[in-house]
């Protein structure tokens, strides 16, 4: 008799999956967080450590780098060697890294140490989100335990420059490192004794040769897009993404010849998984430019200092939380495919609202187009993700918890890259500067509008102000350009994920928020690690 097809209350998670859900949320919270905390605490540490401008780039960097190329490689070696012997792995490595990020005494001790942060928190993350797929089996609450899991990634990004700044009112630099510290040996207390283990016992040998192919391909696409961003295109940036690209190309070849890969490109011929990553890939690609221009905007042109601007982007990230937890109850009542389309469509509808801001008293219209963009895309957060997690078996749930924060990582750092170069030579070519300022500070002015503010300030206040009202009003026109590129996207394929993600059309998004047993109505995504033990 198979126990678990018995009756649909078996597959339901108790109190100790939830307190177990509480504890994940922990470095969930805290991995999003550090991505942000550190932009506030930079002018203090290069105060104190002195960086040249290539390694403080490296200081900025190197925490995404390693998080983008490890994250494959993670995945399935949590799959290999248990989820939550890796977690505990990664946090420990993390609580140490941290402290010694937070001492360093050089930038180029700095630099390693967010190396290590990088690569451990690589294990957090499919780490956390796998385990999420292995320890709630009904779908509707593995659909609300996502949901969760993604508000609190979205509530790290929203509360990092706020916490940071307020960091930073009494403690110096380094602290912002420590708050990590805590939430890791609460981690590493708690989660034994509230999480499972879980592992796909057929796997075998780490291929180590894949794993440097994976790396080799990652790393230089991640490169050459941040270099698009920083400096616009040049021959060095596209050459790292060919070079990236190809040796991609000879990694995937030679995952489909193994039998054991370290990526199981099969997954691929689910349509729900296909349709979902593209959809995580391009809803990065539409706001990742996006906050990175709306954010320059309240600074550089509302004249916000940034804890203000961090403050004033807190009520779309509460939106956006909102959305992600009403997801999963919005997708029972209509189908989860027309609430992730329906809410690209939403978002597509506030980008196209920051087509019509301008230099003059913009911050309330931009606000109002976050905040419909961010609501839009909340729900679709947590659904995409249990689309694509669910769509794997359960041996396989490390891995597709990696391709899915792998793509994620692509799509904002393409999307930083490519609208980010759009709305730079919209800049370029439509600033105009007037007679009578100073060569040095005329072509600072032609680069970008945060050279030309910089260049600004040594400048007498008539002349200043003469030179900022066309570099203000070439950057607005930039980010609108880039506003209608990204209302097009999410437009576009919103319609293609109500069409592809319907039900019928791929079985995961059907199981979402059902209430049968899989006993009654077999559900390929259901991740129940124990459907084929008997009694």
């Amino acid at each position: 008799m198979d126990t678990t097809a018995a009756t649909g209350t078996a597959l339901r998670a108790g109190r100790r999956e939830w307190l177990g859900l509480a504890v994940l949320a922990l470095p969930t919270l805290l991995l999003s967080l550090d991505m942000s905390v550190l932009h506030l605490a930079l002018p203090h540490l290069a105060a104190d450590l002195r960086p040249s401008s290539s390694e403080l780039l490296w200081i900025m960097d190197v925490y995404g780098f390693m998080i983008a190329g490890f994250l494959i490689t993670m995945g399935t070696v949590g799959d290999r060697i248990g989820r939550r012997r890796l977690l505990l792995i990664g946090a420990a490595a993390f609580g140490v890294a941290s402290i010694a990020a937070a001492y360093s005494t050089t930038p180029a001790m700095l630099i390693a140490t967010r190396t290590v942060l990088g690569v451990a928190g690589a294990t957090l993350m499919p780490s956390t989100l796998a385990l999420i797929s292995n320890m709630f089996h009904d779908p509707r609450q593995r659909a609300s335990a996502i949901a969760v899991w993604a508000s609190c990634f979205m509530g790290g990004t929203a509360v990092g420059p706020v916490v940071g700044g307020l960091m930073l009112e009494w403690f110096w630099w380094g602290s912002v490192f420590l708050l990590g510290v805590p939430v890791m040996v609460l981690l590493l207390i708690t989660a034994p004794l509230l999480l499972p283990e879980h592992r796909d016992p057929g796997a075998g040998r780490l291929d180590l040769f894949s794993v440097a192919l994976s790396l080799a391909a990652i790393l230089p696409v991640v490169y050459g897009l941040k270099e698009v961003a920083a400096d616009g295109p040049s021959p060095i940036a596209f050459a790292a993404i060919a070079a990236g690209a190809v040796i991609g190309a000879v990694f995937a070849h030679r995952q489909l010849r193994m039998a054991d890969p370290l990526l199981d490109l099969r997954l691929f011929a689910d349509r729900g998984f296909t349709t979902g990553l593209g959809v995580m890939m391009l809803s990065g690609v539409a706001m990742g430019g996006m906050f990175l221009l709306m954010s320059q905007y309240l600074q550089l042109v509302a004249g916000l200092t940034a804890l203000k601007a961090g403050l004033w982007l807190v009520p779309p990230s509460v939106l956006m939380i909102t959305g992600t937890m009403l997801g999963p109850w919005a997708a029972r009542k209509v189908g989860s495919g027309n609430v992730i389309g329906g809410g690209m469509v939403l978002a597509a509808a506030g980008l196209l609202l920051l087509t019509q801001v301008g230099t003059a008293d913009g911050t309330a219209l931009m606000l109002a187009g976050l905040a419909a963009a961010s609501l839009g895309l909340g729900p679709g957060a947590a659904l995409v993700t249990d689309v694509v997690v669910g769509a794997a078996p359960p041996e396989k749930a490390g891995s597709a918890a990696s391709m899915s924060e792998t793509s994620g990582e692509f799509g904002i750092a393409m999307g930083v890259a490519l609208l980010g170069s759009l709305s730079t030579a919209v800049y370029r070519a439509g600033v105009a500067v007037p007679d009578g300022v100073p060569a040095e500070a005329a072509a600072a002015s032609r680069d970008s509008l945060a050279s030309a503010v910089a260049a600004a300030a040594e400048l007498p206040a008539d002349t200043a102000a003469r030179l900022l009202v066309p570099a203000r009003e070439a950057f607005v026109l930039g980010l609108n350009s880039a506003a209608v590129v990204g209302a097009v996207v999410m437009g576009v394929f919103g319609a293609v994920a109500i069409v592809l993600l319907r039900p019928g059309r791929s079985a995961a998004p059907e199981s979402v928020g059902t209430t049968e047993a899989p006993a009654a109505r077999p559900d390929p995504r259901t991740p129940v690690d124990e459907a084929a033990s008997t009694t």
